[in-house]
C-alpha cells in the first residue's frame, strides 16, 4: 500500500471515491453505536463520537472537542481517516493511541495533512513498517508543519550526520526537535562560534541527546570550557553530554560514591578532565569496579584517578584477564609491586598482549592461557566481581 502513495497525486479522485486506497467494502474500524439523527449539533456529534467509539468519558470528550475544535456533523469524516490510517498498517490499538493523543487527526483531510508526510519519509528510504511504528510511537510528528518544520529540521541534521538513516534515526529518536527547531539552530550556532566542529556535532546528535538540543546550552559550553576542555577535541563533547544530561542530584550522587572508595572532590575533578566517561558510569558499574580493584586486587582506588578510562571497561572482557595477567607477573617477580597498576589496562589489546604476554617467553605459554580462559567466560554477570566469585591471584 505505501509503494502506491508516491503516485497519488497523478490518481485522479472521484466523488465516489475520495481515497483511491480505502477498501469500501471492509467494514469500519470501530462499530458505530449512535446515528446522525441524533443530534445536529457538531460539538455534541463530536463529543458522542468519541465516547462511543474511543472510551472517552463525557468529560474527557467534551474538553478535548474543545482544546482541539474538533467539529463533525457526521460519521463521515472520522470514518474516512481511521480508514485511512487502517489502510495504512496502522492497528486499531495503534488508532485508539494516537486519537487519545493526537485527536485533531479525526477531523483532517489525512491526504492533506499526513499524506505528504509519509511521502517524505517514504522519499528518504524509511519503510512503511517503520512509519507506522515511529508515528504510532510519537503522533505528535503528524502536527508538525512539514515545510517549515520537519523538511528544515531534517536539511539541518543531515548537514552533519551526511546519512539518511542517521538522520531519520536522531529525529525520530527525539521527536521533540520537530517542535524546537529554533533551539536547534540556536545551539548549534553557539557550538560552533564556541569552536566546537562539525564532527563533534555530529557525535552530538548520533548521541541523540535531548537535553543538548532543547534548551539553552551556552551557560554549559562556557562551563565547559572553563574546566579547560578543548572545544576541538571529543573530550569537550562526552563533558557536554555528562553535564547536560545528568541533573545535579544524580552527579552529587555519583560523587558521593567515588568518596566512599576514598577519592576527595578535587580527584573527582580530575577524574572528570582526564575522561567525562567517569561521570556516565552508573552507580553499579562504579561500585563493581572499585570493589574488584580495591577489595579483591588490594589495589589503590587512586590510581582509578589517574586512568578513569578503566571505569568504562568492561570487568569480563578486560578488567579481570589483564588483572590476573598484572598480578601472575607481579607473583613471578617479573613486575614490580611498584609499578603503576594502571597503566596495562589504559594500553590497546594488542599493545597490552605484546607488553604484558608475549615478550615473557618462557611464561607467554601460561600468561596466554590465563588471558584468554578468562576473556572467554560468558553468561556471568559483572557484578560477581563484585561478590569475590572470581580467583585472583593475591599479591
Amino acid at each position: 500500500m505505501f509503494n502506491k502513495l508516491l503516485y497519488l497525486k497523478d490518481v485522479t479522485f472521484t466523488a465516489t471515491s475520495r481515497y483511491p486506497f480505502i477498501h469500501h467494502h471492509s467494514p469500519l474500524l470501530f462499530p458505530l453505536r449512535f446515528y446522525t439523527t441524533t443530534t445536529s449539533n457538531s460539538h455534541s456529534f463530536a463529543v458522542s463520537y468519541l465516547i462511543h467509539n474511543f472510551g472517552f468519558s463525557p468529560e474527557s470528550a467534551s474538553r478535548t472537542c474543545d482544546s482541539y475544535r474538533i467539529c463533525f456533523r457526521t460519521p463521515e469524516k472520522p470514518d474516512s481517516a481511521i480508514r485511512f490510517l487502517r489502510d495504512h498498517g496502522f492497528s486499531n490499538s495503534q488508532i485508539n493511541s494516537m486519537v487519545r493523543r493526537v485527536p485533531w487527526l479525526l477531523s483532517c483531510d489525512p491526504c492533506k495533512r499526513v499524506l505528504p508526510k509519509f511521502q517524505f519519509l517514504l522519499s528518504k528510504g524509511v519503510s512503511s513498517s517503520t512509519i507506522v511504528d515511529i508515528v504510532s510511537k510519537s503522533p505528535a510528528i503528524l502536527s508538525r508543519s512539514l515545510e517549515n518544520t520537519i523538511v528544515p529540521s531534517y536539511d539541518l541534521v543531515f548537514r552533519f550526520l551526511k546519512s539518511d538513516d542517521h538522520t531519520i534515526s536522531c529525529l525520530f529518536g527525539n521527536c521533540i526537535y520537530y517542535g524546537r527547531r529554533d533551539y536547534i539552530e540556536r545551539n548549534i550556532r553557539v557550538l560552533l562560534d564556541n569552536g566546537v566542529g562539525e564532527t563533534n556535532i555530529a557525535r552530538l546528535l548520533r548521541n541523540r541527546c535531548r537535553a543538548v538540543f532543547t534548551s539553552d546550552i551556552l551557560k554549559v559550553v562556557e562551563e565547559v570550557k572553563d574546566l579547560g576542555f578543548d572545544p576541538s577535541k571529543s573530550a569537550f563533547v562526552t563533558a557536554l553530554l555528562a553535564l547536560k544530561s545528568m541533573s545535579q542530584t544524580s552527579w552529587k550522587e555519583k560523587v558521593g560514591v567515588y568518596k566512599k572508595w576514598g577519592w576527595s572532590d578535587e580527584a573527582c575533578l580530575e577524574a572528570f578532565r582526564r575522561h567525562p566517561h567517569c561521570m556516565l558510569a552508573s552507580i553499579d558499574k562504579i561500585n563493581t569496579v572499585m570493589n574488584f580493584w580495591v577489595n579483591q586486587l588490594g589495589w589503590d582506588s587512586l590510581d582509578l584517578v589517574r586512568s578513569p578510562k578503566i571505569l568504562g571497561l568492561s570487568m569480563e572482557k578486560t578488567i579481570i584477564p589483564r588483572a590476573l595477567v598484572v598480578q601472575y607477573l607481579v607473583a613471578k617477580g617479573l613486575r614490580k609491586k611498584s609499578a603503576c597498576f594502571h597503566i596495562p589496562f589504559a594500553v590497546s589489546k594488542k599493545a597490552f598482549m605484546e607488553k604484558y604476554v608475549i615478550c615473557y617467553k618462557e611464561d607467554a605459554h601460561q600468561l596466554l592461557k590465563l588471558y584468554q580462559e578468562k576473556n572467554s567466560v560468558q553468561g556471568k554477570n559483572e557484578d560477581c566481581a563484585a561478590s569475590g566469585s572470581y580467583q585472583v591471584v593475591n599479591s
